[in-house]
């Protein structure tokens, strides 16, 4: 069940909308992973406002254990399939997925959508 879902309109605002949302976690989640998860919450709504189609993004947060949460970003756009990032590290753009992959435990796609989710922990 999710401890969070709020719906994000798809403008400039979003990703400081989504990081806002992540702040009602207080007292259900440990603090110490917060910063992580709203960093990689901002890069993954970022490229659902640039990449995806109308509509809002859905972000949904749940945690069995306040050592733990699973976030995700979900909306209307027709899917992709993650790819290494493969422009030289001085080029500005294109990091979100590499911190994605670093700062979590866990992460992926759904299949056939653009439904991203990541896991993260203390």
């Amino acid at each position: 069940m999710p401890i969070l879902r709020v719906d994000i309109p798809r403008d400039r605002r979003a990703p400081s909308m989504a990081r806002s949302a992540l702040d009602s976690l207080a007292g259900q989640v440990n603090p110490s992973i917060v910063p992580d998860a709203k960093l990689l919450v901002s890069e993954l709504i970022t490229n659902s406002v640039k990449y995806g189609n109308g509509g809002p993004v859905t972000l949904e947060v749940t945690s069995d254990d306040p050592d733990n949460m699973r976030v995700e970003v979900i909306d209307q756009g027709v899917g992709f399939v993650p790819v290494a990032r493969d422009k030289p590290k001085t080029e500005v753009g294109g990091w979100g997925l590499h911190l994605v992959e670093s700062l979590s435990e866990r992460w992926g796609v759904h299949e056939g959508s653009t439904h991203v989710w990541f896991e993260i922990s203390a």
